[in-house]
């Protein structure tokens, strides 16, 4: 059914079509009004046969999700930013217990400086926590990837976080097609766990584990994800024939197929890059995309094959290992190290929420046409904001705190005072 509604509801209502036992709720931006959207349809009795807990943390989120899940319940929750962080040491339990959880991670910037805008910081902070990520691109395909998740989750035993653009996607009103429960029915089995705690067969679940095994239990984590590739294609599949449309899958290319520049990239800002190369395409310059759609287990045949061709791969990561350069990036270079004559460059954008430009984005590519985009780039870093501050506290001992001392800098430099 088509439906002019917000992200998030959009959401809440593909999870409930899911039919979960087991949704565990902690506010926190901007992923709040998904699970509000589902206590409420709990409380109306639209959603039947699912408890519904408020936590006090998303801690306590990810410890009842794990709790309902090996008594052989369908759990659902969701955070971002700092609550994904903090439940950090559950989220690890949760994956090497192998329990099937689905999360929706509404992305957010991590603090400090508090900021509560949109960026990829904190679903690739947990990229080796050994959950598989799904990156939506629009509302429509956050819809259909969470439906899927279920499906994914279940069959591998392997929870699975589904990855959306907080604020941009959630918060955003889009014409989406909501499948009637009678095609989620016939899409996605009743839930059949693979481990459930039965007092009438007792068993150990979440035992200590030495060294002479914890190899092995690890390397099965890994062989698990191994297998998820071909089951994440293949769900994509059954769903595109039962519910009529292509969707979620590994990678998705787009005017790909004689491009000397691929872009790389996962989220919502594939839309924006598609008008870009559009436009691009318009002058006669040859860019593509490759859009990551399954972040983890990491699509390294299918980016291999990609760039294959290319004279040069950029990639847009949206988030930011400290000294070194994109998280994407180096999954990118891991997988196409045997192609000598591609070049791989990584433009850092949209930290904290900062808009991401087609005009910026241009002059980016065509840059990397040339031959002339650094290894590593900023988009749209005003460097003289951070060299004064560099050279402040080069000569002065108490600089006072950095942040504050970069929005002051930032707002002197609009008035021209810089």
């Amino acid at each position: 059914m088509l439906k002019q509604i917000e992200g998030s509801l959009g959401v809440a209502e593909a999870v409930a079509l899911c039919r979960p036992e087991i949704i565990c709720a902690y506010p926190i931006s901007p992923q709040t009004h998904i699970v509000e959207n589902l206590g409420a349809m709990v409380k109306k009795g639209s959603l039947e046969d699912c408890e519904f807990l408020n936590v006090e943390s998303e801690f306590a989120a990810m410890s009842v999700a794990i709790g309902g899940s090996v008594a052989g319940g369908r759990a659902y929750t969701a955070t971002a930013s700092q609550g994904l962080l903090y439940m950090a040491e559950a989220v690890y339990n949760a994956s090497g217990l192998g329990l099937p959880i689905v999360m929706t991670v509404a992305s957010r910037a991590i603090g400090a400086p508090i900021n509560i805008w949109n960026d990829h910081s904190d679903s690739m902070s947990q990229r080796d926590c050994g959950w598989i990520q799904l990156f939506a691109e629009d509302n429509q395909e956050a819809v259909d990837l969470h439906i899927q998740a279920f499906k994914i989750a279940e069959e591998l035993s392997i929870p699975v976080m589904v990855c959306m653009d907080g604020f941009v996607l959630t918060h955003a009103f889009e014409r989406m097609d909501i499948p009637s429960q009678e095609q989620v029915d016939q899409f996605l089995p009743p839930y059949d766990p693979r481990q459930s705690l039965d007092p009438e067969q007792p068993v150990s679940i979440g035992a200590m584990v030495g060294p002479e095994a914890f190899t092995e239990v690890r390397y099965l984590a890994h062989a698990h994800h191994l297998q998820a590739l071909g089951v994440i294609d293949r769900v994509a599949k059954e769903y595109e024939e039962i519910i009529g449309r292509k969707s979620g899958g590994l990678v998705d290319l787009y005017r790909a197929e004689d491009a000397e520049v691929m872009v790389v990239a996962l989220g919502s800002v594939i839309g924006t890059i598609k008008d870009v190369i559009d436009e691009m395409r318009e002058d006669g310059k040859k860019v593509g995309l490759l859009g990551i759609k399954s972040y983890r287990p990491f699509p390294a045949a299918e980016v291999f094959a990609a760039l294959e061709g290319a004279k040069t791969a950029v990639v847009i990561d949206r988030s930011l290992q400290v000294g070194i350069g994109g998280v994407v990036t180096d999954d990118v270079i891991r997988s196409t190290r045997k192609l000598s004559d591609l070049d791989i460059c990584c433009v850092i954008s949209g930290l904290g929420g900062r808009a991401i430009t087609k005009r910026s984005l241009h002059k980016a590519f065509d840059a990397a046409l040339k031959g002339e985009l650094p290894e590593l780039t900023f988009l749209d870093l005003d460097k003289k904001v951070v060299q004064a501050q560099l050279k402040h506290e080069q000569e002065e001992r108490h600089s006072g705190p950095m942040a504050e001392a970069i929005v002051k800098a930032v707002a002197d430099l609009h008035k021209g005072d810089l």
